[in-house]
């Protein structure tokens, strides 16, 4: 009789409980699409995959930090190499700050190339009356409201394709290319931050690793010959959500002979999808990617530990991060449960906290939106259970963009819920701004150190 891991196929999710997928009125035609992915080369590679797991395993161990972060929900509409730049950018910053006052290496993970589709808490939207699919992100179905749009069509999975493909090369363009060399730490500063308060304590940083590089060169180390001041690592994930776009892109490693699915580096299955008969889980377990899971207040301590058998039955460090979204003031009374259970079992994983989806509200002024006090406090409560443990915060995971967006409520740049209406963008849900996202790594650093 085969071993549970010996019947896995790429195929064989399709025997499992589906959630949160669209149904396809033209079977014939999503089955073209899925033909015409899988001949389309990888957008990444097995060999990348490995090396991110292999600094998430240092990660597992404290020794360095992860920052993911990006869009909540990428758009065919707004893709152009600005909003690629600007993203790579504010995240540039914020690991420079976490690493320099942290006085760890920090892991850059971006919510990009791939991040196209969005579960929803209910299938269907009502407006004045009229009732039409959710919204499930481009790669699934369009954002205007009409039922022609809403009707999910296949052919958009090879668009989301090519975006991604063409987000990479720019990625790798910037991380390889000279523009993340520490000598340019000064010309990472977004124009609009400019007049930020916290610009004066950036360009401070900035001084002092430019007078470190210089004493550095000093000594003979310089970008031409310590090509990690010119270089930086940078991956990309995404939410694993659309499955049939997923398995076409999964591939056999020639050099290990194993399935990576290579629509990114790292994917993690959502909180409303961690089903242990589902589909999704089914996926996952069978490519050897580094993977992610949300874990929320609902988070049942066996289930959990389950599901860790099924994601990673070798216990192997870097295989899997534990996301927590439990929202402010729920973390004391939810988190060290689970953080215990994983210890007595002695279960190598990530954890890391996404103080996004436990903070989302809808404000006076009919937007959807978060606070950066709640953000804030979840961070702090995270890391204040794990120094109680005596366990790693291994890092945070947010929806934000380098934009000048106003979208969530705070921060010392203090948008307002009469501002929110400026510049809402977002195709789904809140982002913080670049502002906001710079003056969380400052305020994290300290937590890290």
């Amino acid at each position: 009789m085969p071993t549970e891991a010996q019947s896995w196929s790429p195929k064989s999710w399709q025997t499992k409980q589906l959630h949160q997928m669209p149904t396809y009125a033209n079977v014939e035609e999503l089955k073209d699409v899925q033909r015409r992915l899988e001949s389309l080369p990888p957008l990444v590679f097995a060999g990348e995959a490995r090396d991110l797991k292999k600094q998430l395993a240092k990660v597992a161990r404290g020794e360095a930090f992860l920052l993911q972060g990006g869009d909540c929900a990428e758009t065919f509409k707004d893709f152009s190499a600005v909003q690629i730049r600007d993203t790579f950018r504010i995240l540039l910053q914020m690991a420079v700050v976490l690493t320099y006052s942290g006085r760890l290496p920090v892991v850059k993970v971006g919510r990009m190339a791939g991040q196209f589709a969005k579960p929803r808490s209910s299938d269907i939207e009502t407006r004045n009356g009229v009732s039409l699919p959710s919204f499930r992100g481009d790669l699934i179905n369009g954002i205007d409201f009409d039922d022609a749009s809403r009707q999910p069509d296949a052919q958009r999975m090879i668009q989301g394709y090519h975006q991604s493909a063409a987000t990479l090369n720019l990625l790798r363009a910037f991380a390889q290319g000279g523009y993340a060399d520490l000598h340019e730490v000064h010309r990472w500063t977004l124009d609009f931050i400019k007049d930020d308060p916290l610009y004066g304590r950036y360009n401070e940083l900035a001084d002092r690793i430019s007078d470190c590089l210089a004493f550095m060169e000093a000594c003979g180390m310089n970008s031409e010959n310590a090509p990690m001041l010119r270089e930086t690592d940078f991956y990309v994930s995404h939410e694993a959500l659309l499955l049939p776009y997923e398995e076409s892109l999964t591939r056999v490693d020639s050099t290990t002979g194993e399935w990576y699915c290579c629509s990114g580096h790292m994917l993690w299955i959502g909180y409303r999808t961690a089903q242990l008969d589902g589909a999704h889980l089914e996926f996952l377990r069978g490519v050897q990617n580094p993977l992610g899971l949300k874990v929320g207040v609902g988070t049942d301590v066996d289930q959990l530990l389950r599901i860790c058998d099924v994601l990673n039955p070798n216990n192997e460090a870097g295989r899997l991060s534990l996301i927590s979204r439990m929202g402010a003031g729920n973390v004391e009374s939810h988190l060290p449960k689970l953080i215990e259970a994983l210890q007595v079992e002695g279960r190598q994983v990530v954890w890391t906290c996404d103080p996004m989806h436990g903070n989302t509200h809808t404000s006076q002024s009919g937007f959807k939106t978060r606070g950066f006090d709640s953000i804030l406090s979840e961070v702090k409560d995270f890391f204040a259970v794990h120094h109680a443990l005596g366990t790693h915060a291994g890092g945070v995971h947010f929806e934000l963009t380098g934009q000048d967006v106003t979208e969530c409520i705070g921060g010392l740049v203090n948008v307002l819920d009469e501002d929110l209406g400026n510049r809402y963008e977002t195709a789904c849900d809140p982002r913080l701004n670049a502002h906001q996202s710079l003056e969380l790594a400052f305020l994290i650093s300290n937590l890290v150190r």
